[in-house]
């Protein structure tokens, strides 16, 4: 019993040490201070404030109206009217409607024929040309939906006024125009924002980027400098790897909750982004996200030799696993092996579970195949943190004679 309440004292010492060495290292380290503390905080405003308007407003269209009569320009006037387009330009014909989408100028072109009222009133069907640019997805689909709309109804506007004057009453005149009429309702994300739709998303990988990328640097600059034998307690030759990565994975726990709390709380009620879900849910969920990510980035932290290898090889990685995520392009589009190559980051999982918690207000429950995944993978990358971190030391404490090889006890 001696030996093993020695043990208990040892492993708390040896942790309370290395918590102490963590901390001084990232406070004194600008670098690392600035992307374990600030990023997430900087990245996040930075976004949101980018995506605040939620939704594009007033899109600049051209139209070529080749009629110039009173119907052509009621339709115009009807593209005007709603909040999604702005008539801009008025282009003569074509050529000139080309020169202005190189420009940046408009993003759409409605052309009205010379027959248009002819065959309208007439009638015959009128066709309306529509061009949009599809280079700017988000754009041509604004574009594209508001035009479709406004040319429809106004097509159903004329049906319905040529019934009433054929005598039809107004609840048949309806009925012919419009047989079938929705009711669109708009779930978890009622005003199709885009800043609420990509910014859960973008929250997580950032997590998971910024603590690979600060804890990698501090492993490199450990590495580079043989720092990683300081580790070792006074007295041992010999140490257990676990109260080092435990002592290590509390530290970074600690910084990202005192910046997750500000991002979930704070944050979203200033951008007004959806709370949903119970807060116990939200809180249980992030501890074992930022369990998966801090013990993944314990263990590629220990791969580096040099400060800056953590940059080179991360970096370049945060677009690609945003993609992985299946945020930007949906998972099931995905070939099967990258969908599973995906799987072994924390993100991927981290970031389904976040937005059906967050966003649409599931439970733990309905989330708890993504949990699962999130501890198998917390407990796989703790234990290679620990085989990581032992073999560096191990190799550092051979070269320095760190303590007594007769204090191995």
């Amino acid at each position: 019993m001696s030996r093993f309440t020695h043990q208990i004292k040892s492993y708390w010492q040896q942790r309370r040490t290395v918590m102490g060495n963590e901390y001084r290292t990232i406070f004194t380290d600008g670098g690392a201070m600035l992307v374990l503390v600030f990023a997430l905080l900087i990245y996040a405003t930075a976004y949101s404030l980018a995506y605040a308007p939620q939704v594009l407003r007033n899109v600049p269209i051209g139209v070529i109206d080749q009629c110039r009569t009173p119907t052509s320009r009621s339709l115009i006037e009807t593209f005007d009217a709603g909040p999604n387009t702005v008539v801009a330009f008025e282009p003569t014909d074509m050529q000139e409607a080309k020169k202005l989408f190189f420009e940046r100028k408009i993003y759409g072109v409605v052309y009205i024929p010379s027959d248009y009222e002819q065959k309208l009133l007439g009638g015959q069907q009128a066709v309306v040309g529509i061009y949009c640019d599809a280079s700017y997805f988000l754009m041509y689909r604004q574009v594209f939906q508001e035009l479709v709309t406004t040319i429809g109804k106004t097509g159903a506007m004329v049906e319905f006024q040529r019934l009433i004057a054929k005598g039809a009453n107004i609840p048949q005149a309806q009925a012919t125009t419009q047989p079938v009429i929705y009711q669109a309702h708009n779930i978890f994300n009622p005003y199709l924002g885009y800043g609420t739709f990509v910014m859960p998303a973008i929250i997580m990988v950032i997590i998971q980027q910024t603590m690979l990328i600060g804890i990698g640097m501090i492993g490199g600059t450990w590495r580079e400098h043989r720092l990683y034998h300081k580790l070792c307690p006074a007295g041992r030759k010999r140490m257990s790897t676990l109260p080092i990565v435990a002592g290590r994975g509390l530290v970074y726990a600690s910084i990202y909750a005192v910046t997750s709390c500000y991002i979930l709380g704070l944050h979203y009620r200033l951008f007004h982004y959806p709370m949903n879900g119970a807060t116990s849910a939200i809180l249980l969920f992030m501890a074992v996200y930022m369990a998966a990510c801090i013990m993944l980035s314990i263990a590629v932290s220990t791969l580096f030799r040099y400060r800056e290898n953590s940059l080179l090889l991360l970096l370049w990685t945060s677009i690609p696993l945003l993609m992985l995520s299946g945020v930007s392009y949906p998972r099931e589009g995905m070939p099967d092996w990258l969908y599973q190559f995906g799987r072994i980051f924390p993100s991927s999982h981290g970031v389904n579970a976040f937005i059906r918690i967050r966003t649409m207000g599931a439970s733990l429950s309905e989330v708890f195949a993504e949990i699962k995944a999130l501890v198998i993978l917390t407990i796989i990358y703790g234990g290679l943190a620990c085989i990581g971190t032992h073999l560096v030391i191990d190799r550092e404490t051979d070269g320095c004679g760190c303590g007594s090889p007769n204090d191995n006890r």
